[in-house]
């Protein structure tokens, strides 16, 4: 088994909902519903109204998929959208070309494989995201998904939180290396050890990108894990309380800790808690165990740490030596790997999977990878439990499917989010922006020796692309109704979390790509070694270098 094994009551509770909404959307389409009325409703649903169509954002817990429900996703895309779907920074799907009268039926095919749209819209708390590599990498102090999953029971239709000032999102990380984001979050959590090896977590508050970055503070260093629930609810009612909501630019929560001050606001918390009944509310030590129970355990036999065939094929094949190379990942257990897929193919739309990709990854899943698939924040997937011997027949499935791009972390393997092509919300088009940039360095050799940069793009200031934590962040602005771009540079979204400077004046769009060539050949001429990636180059010599590199010929003029 590897996601969490929904019961009775969660059955029933997405059964009742999807009929629920059958009914919203039978009385939208014959009139008994107004647009203004039905749109609430829709959007608790996770349906948008874009460009085009409607754009259904269903909810992938914590990013954790078995194959069953990945085939169900594939075929949702066959039969209702147009043969794909897209994979956000937030672990969820969308699929961009929906019709009003098939949503009641989506939501019944979602539910019968434990899926669904609850809470990816609205001013709640949204999906609970996690480390991808949870339950597979040896730097982790406890795995972060049964933590996630008590989460997910704990908010989904909460009645104190389901009305927030601003839509809300978690995270949850239980390693020193952070895959999730953390710091840029409404709240992160770090799993740590306390003293006497207690398990506990750290709390940062206050992060998120958008139209006023910032990064979150830590507001307790050490929380016991026991009281995680009762915690949360403090800074929650904290929030709903003195959060704002008279101006939807200034409602997170990040907005009022920033006001408050990380002190103060940490003080409140924690006088709100004291008040609690904290017992009523924290998760009993059973109910935990019955949820990590749900899991079901990893089932890992006893291998040698090398791999001979593994060895072999790679020394015989340079394009599987490659893959190892950037995609593969360290597992706890000697003998496996963490296998990284990437969505990043030239030419290929960032996130995008198509159903007989989906299909491809879930039969790899359940033959070689325990039935075991997530999502990542960077809009790619992973097989968490892979033995080194069966490397080589995945690496061929995935060549066969498009999906052995060996380009983890690298030039190409860019963050996008849809931007105008889509969204109604967009300033800007994201995803010709990132296939114009992957074809400048589509030649893998020169990827590998530019080593890790992120780039990330975003087609509006609400973000979605993570542009405020790439090591070069790309912006889409409206400048009298012509596209362009401004650059940022020095942001992280790892565990040295820091947010991106803009670099000068926005370029049109048919400069980004050449502007982001001039950043790299100028890190490649200053880094002081192959080790030195760009993101420290960057630190080391600050923005002048890069910005002489992008616009010395336009000063010039």
């Amino acid at each position: 088994m590897s996601v969490y094994a929904y019961d009775t009551i969660d059955r029933e509770m997405l059964a009742d909902r999807a009929a629920e909404f059958r009914g919203q959307v039978a009385r939208r389409l014959s009139g008994a519903l107004s647009e203004d009325q039905f749109k609430p409703l829709r959007l608790m649903n996770g349906l948008y109204l874009q460009l085009h169509a409607y754009m259904l954002r269903v909810a992938i817990p914590y990013g954790a998929l078995d194959g069953r429900q990945l085939r169900a996703l594939a075929a949702i895309s066959r039969d209702y959208d147009k043969g794909y779907g897209h994979f956000t920074t937030r672990t969820n799907i969308q699929f961009h070309w929906i019709k009003l009268k098939d949503a009641p039926d989506i939501l019944d095919r979602l539910a019968a494989v434990d899926l669904h749209a609850i809470q990816t819209s609205g001013n709640c708390i949204r999906n609970i995201t996690a480390d991808p590599y949870a339950g597979a990498t040896a730097e982790e102090v406890d795995d972060p998904r049964p933590w996630s999953e008590a989460l997910r029971q704990w908010s989904t239709f909460h009645p104190e939180f389901t009305y927030l000032p601003r839509k809300f999102k978690i995270a949850v990380t239980g390693s020193s290396k952070d895959r999730t984001v953390a710091r840029a979050h409404d709240i992160g959590l770090k799993l740590i050890r306390g003293a006497e090896g207690r398990l506990g977590f750290e709390v940062m508050v206050g992060g998120g990108m958008g139209r006023t970055p910032y990064l979150g503070a830590t507001i307790r260093e050490f929380l016991p894990a026991k009281s995680l629930l009762s915690y949360l609810t403090a800074i929650l009612r904290v929030y709903n309380r003195l959060g704002r909501r008279d101006n939807i630019y200034k409602a997170r929560i990040k907005i009022l800790v920033a006001s408050m001050g990380a002190e103060a606001f940490a003080r409140q918390v924690e006088a709100e808690w004291a008040l609690l009944d904290q017992a009523s509310i924290d998760l009993p030590d059973l109910e935990l165990e019955r949820i990590r129970a749900a899991f079901g355990a990893a089932r890992f036999e006893a291998l040698p740490a090398r791999s001979p065939a593994f060895d072999a094929a790679r020394a015989a094949d340079p394009a599987l030596a490659r893959f190892a190379r950037n995609n593969l990942s360290a597992h706890k257990q000697p003998g496996y790997t963490v296998v990284n897929i990437s969505l990043k193919a030239p030419g290929a739309t960032p996130g995008d999977a198509t159903a007989e990709q989906m299909e491809a990854i879930a039969a790899l899943a359940e033959r070689y990878g325990q039935d075991d698939i997530r999502v990542t924040h960077a809009q790619n997937l992973v097989l968490p439990h892979v033995k080194l011997d069966d490397v080589p027949a995945v690496f061929a499935q995935l060549q066969r499917y498009g999906l052995g791009t060996p380009n983890l972390d690298l030039v190409t393997d860019i963050i996008a989010c849809p931007g105008l092509d889509y969204c109604a919300l967009a300033n800007a088009r994201a995803i010709p922006i990132a296939n114009d940039i992957a074809r400048r360095f589509a030649e893998p050799d020169r990827a590998d020796a530019i080593g890790e940069l992120k780039i990330k793009i975003s087609g509006c200031i609400n973000a979605c692309g993570h542009h405020h934590v790439g090591h070069i962040g790309i912006l889409g602005v409206d400048k009298k109704g012509e596209e362009f771009y401004q650059l940022s540079l020095g942001g992280s979204g790892a565990e040295d979390a820091s947010l991106a400077a803009i670099l000068g004046p926005a370029v049109p769009a048919d400069q980004v790509a050449p502007a982001v060539q001039a950043l790299v050949d100028a890190y490649l001429g200053l880094r002081t070694g192959q080790a030195e990636r760009f993101l420290d180059t960057y630190r080391r010599l600050g923005p002048a270098p890069f910005k002489e590199a992008v616009y010395a010929d336009a000063d010039q003029a």
